[in-house]
């Protein structure tokens, strides 16, 4: 009996011999060397959740987060394992119902359930859930993504909270997926913001952690008896124990396999404990644990694990576990001969209980600075965004040129000859047309692409990487040129020394307070004006306010109403009306900022959508705006028709805009298309161009779409058209001077540094299909509105220009 109990502990088996004609036998060692179920592991995902953030919920009522967590090619669920109420939600009584819980038919958590009154509002839930994915018996381990799934349960408010867990339960208002790639499943510590849909858009500021683990219990050893058996019955060589001798070398090879895991494992975990003691400046001792843990190697760890070389690349010597961890796949076939079964269980309990130490002092150092810690991963998610995305980005840099100079005319009355453009246009030169090819090869591209890192990927952008809009930034030069620090995410496009544009540390966070000096004396006020378009609606540009509201948090906001079913009218009307809204929205705030200390600074930025960026220019010329054209900061305009539509090429646009003038006498349309007046210098746009609208704003950005047939590709960029080019009469001198004249504001000397940007965004037209909307070129135009992962990316990807 003693005998066979030596194999619970490794120790080598010693047959009779009237056995030893059948040692070697392949069948009975498949049988005699311990099962490879005792080498069982699992890969625990610790989700923290701390705060639900209301963003733009439309509806309220009780809500509910439900997660779930499955291998990506397999029915295999993740098992919640344990949950950590750090603190309980800080709401009333009223506000709450009911307490967390765990469903096993579907292996899903549910959080407790909390009612949603108002936009903004902060629900810190602080807790800790922990998912077990085992590895017993899962061959695929190695090469398997694992998803996560968070589900927004809803229920409307009613006076009988019985049935409220059964409404809740009901259909969930909205999903959010995201995958673990595999190389991240033997250790992670990320940030993870589940934002749900446009819909529902809310924040819910998550922390993933993950390390690979010894599972709690084991399997027992097959009975001894059934193993005498089969060693009494076992004769010769068979097919069978040919089959037999491939699964015991099958077992070894993955025990050694699972045991380079582990020391990766508790490499990474160690590593990254220490990563964020420093960064959140709170100490964890580990001297005593490193220091027993190579006592332990070195008592413990067979010396048969020592591989053939003795000192590694750097001259430190390597423990045999650690060379495993770095041996080929032939290595780890001799490490597979040299090493007993005992050995090899020995290393793993070893290992599995380091392992086992180190995480549960992360998840005791992580209760009691939960909120350093996620803010410090969330600064670093920030900090890789750029990166993270730039997938679907393109940069490049222009240098802007002084003048556009048409060839067809004298410059001056003094000039003696024609002046040449600075630019050869030929015939099939279409920038749209270009701007759009070279993205479709981008998205073709990205289509053939294997996306291979660690980091957590949201299936909103990664679940379908080719239908994601191909963003291309054009960083537009004016000398002399300027750097920044190393980290600037500005260095590809060699944008040297522009202060103010360091990368900071993301956005600020939770208890941060972005936007203003650890003094409220010195209190900066953000306020951000968003304008829609023609026949729009106030809140047509919502999305795009929401992922500002993530980049800066204090920020702001005004939804200008003030032209809302009034866009028909003159635009020199609906530059008033808007102008005298800002300013009441502005002393509002001035006076409540003032009220709690000394206001510093005032940043004015604008956001206009098609027409409405023609209103915010003509709101800029009123008089009552002078007192605050000064703390003019950023201008985003997308796709807003700059320089009219004197040269449109979209001929069922024009036929419907000849339509409003004819029948309508819609007066706005008159201007846009210079029918105002019979003098092309005396037109509005015109007089609109030689007024200083732009020249205030300390950065500009142009966003366009080769796709948008509603608004002329030149006249978004506020660039050179083509057809003006060849135009050798007075409407071409116009156009040109028109555009030199915003150039010139843009070029102005006035504010030093200004970044100036063209971005063309170009969406997927796959899914637009065959309809009206495609073949006029709305459907780009409305998807400015209805999209937000284009600025997502601009905003992310350039945080300091929206803070």
């Amino acid at each position: 009996m003693f005998r066979h109990l030596g194999w619970l502990v490794g120790l080598p088996y010693k047959s009779s011999s009237k056995r030893l004609s059948n040692a070697n036998n392949p069948a009975l060692l498949a049988q005699l060397r311990p099962p490879l179920a005792m080498l069982d592991s699992v890969q625990e995902i610790a989700i923290y959740i701390h705060r639900f953030h209301n963003l733009d919920l439309f509806q309220q009522g009780w809500y509910q987060i439900k997660i779930t967590v499955r291998r990506e090619d397999s029915d295999v669920w993740g098992t919640p394992a344990r949950v950590v109420q750090y603190e309980a939600p800080d709401l009333g009584s009223d506000d709450v119902y009911g307490v967390w819980r765990i469903d096993d038919t579907d292996n899903s958590f549910s959080t407790q359930p909390f009612r949603i009154k108002y936009a903004r509002q902060d629900v810190f839930l602080s807790i800790m859930i922990s998912f077990n994915l085992s590895l017993a018996g899962y061959e695929g381990q190695s090469s398997s993504a694992v998803l996560l799934k968070f589900e927004l349960m809803h229920a409307p408010i009613s006076g009988n909270r019985s049935d409220l867990q059964a409404a809740l339960d009901a259909n969930p208002a909205a999903v959010h997926e995201f995958r673990i790639p595999p190389k991240a499943l033997l250790g992670l510590h990320s940030y993870c913001p589940v934002h749900f849909d446009a819909f529902h858009s809310v924040l819910v500021d998550i922390s993933i952690h993950i390390s690979l683990l010894k599972a709690p219990s084991y399997k027992h050893p097959v009975k001894v008896s059934s193993i005498r058996r089969i060693a009494e019955d076992v004769g010769g060589e068979t097919s069978e124990s040919n089959q037999a001798a491939e699964q015991v070398a099958s077992a070894d090879t993955n025990g050694i396999m699972l045991l380079k895991k582990l020391l990766a494992a508790r490499s990474i975990l160690h590593e990254e404990l220490q990563t964020l003691s420093k960064a959140i400046d709170q100490e964890i001792d580990l001297t005593d644990f490193i220091s027993k843990m190579d006592d332990m190697n070195d008592s413990l760890l067979p010396e048969n694990l020592v591989a053939a070389n003795d000192v590694s690349g750097q001259g430190k010597p390597q423990n045999g576990l650690e060379k495993a961890n770095s041996a080929s796949d032939s290595s780890t076939g001799e490490l597979t001969r040299s090493l007993s079964r005992g050995a090899v269980l020995n290393s793993f309990n070893l290992l599995g209980d380091q392992l086992f130490y180190l995480w549960n002092t992360f998840l005791q150092f992580h209760r009691f600075h939960k909120t350093k810690i996620l803010e410090y991963l969330h600064d670093t998610w920030a900090k890789d965004r750029r990166a993270e995305w730039s997938i679907w980005m393109v940069y490049s840099k222009v240098e802007m040129p002084h003048h556009f100079l048409n060839s067809g005319f004298d410059e001056s009355s003094n000039s003696g000859g024609h002046r040449r453009t600075p630019t050869l246009w030929k015939l099939n030169d279409d920038p749209a047309q270009i701007a759009a090819t070279r993205a479709e090869l981008h998205r073709r591209s990205i289509a053939q692409m294997k996306i291979n890192n660690r980091s957590i990927q949201d299936l909103h952008i990664f679940g379908d990487p080719s239908s994601i809009p191909i963003v291309i930034v054009e960083r537009v030069m004016n000398a002399p040129r300027r750097t920044t620090s190393e980290n600037s995410y500005l260095r590809h496009l060699d944008v040297l020394n522009a202060p103010g544009l360091e990368t900071g540390s993301g956005s600020e966070f939770v208890n941060k307070q972005s936007g203003y000096s650890s003094s409220k004396r010195n209190r900066v006020l953000k306020i951000v004006v968003f304008v829609h378009g023609f026949q729009g609606h106030h809140l047509d540009l919502r999305l795009i306010r929401n992922q500002w509201l993530l980049v800066d948090p204090k920020a702001e906001f005004l939804m200008s109403e003030a032209n809302e079913d009034k866009t028909s009218s003159d635009f020199r009307e609906m530059g008033q009306r808007l102008a005298q809204e800002v300013i009441t929205f502005l002393k509002k705030k001035m006076d409540k900022a003032s009220r709690s200390g000394n206001l510093a600074d005032i940043k004015l930025s604008f956001v206009g959508h098609s027409i409405g960026n023609v209103i915010i220019r003509t709101a800029l010329t009123e008089v009552m705006m002078e007192p605050f054209l000064r703390y003019l900061y950023v201008y985003v305009s997308i796709s807003g028709p700059h320089l009219g539509y004197l040269y449109s090429s979209n001929s069922l646009f024009n036929s419907g805009l000849w339509l409003l003038k004819k029948l309508k006498n819609t007066q706005c349309i008159h201007q846009l298309t210079f029918t105002d007046d019979p003098d092309l210098q005396n037109t509005f746009f015109y007089q609109l161009c030689k007024k200083k609208t732009l020249e205030c704003f300390k950065h500009i950005i142009l966003l366009s779409s080769p796709q948008d047939g509603y608004v002329p590709y030149h006249s978004a960029r506020i660039d050179m058209c083509q057809a003006a080019s060849l135009d050798f009469s007075k409407r071409g001198k116009v156009f040109l001077e028109m555009l030199n004249d915003c150039l010139d504001q843009i070029q102005s000397p006035r504010t030093e540094n200004r970044v100036f940007m063209r971005c063309d965004i170009n969406f997927d037209t796959s899914a637009y299909g065959k309809n009206l909307n495609t073949f006029i070129g709305r459907a780009a135009h409305i998807d400015f509105l209805e999209s937000d992962t284009f600025a997502r990316f601009i905003m992310w990807s350039f945080p300091d220009l929206f803070r």
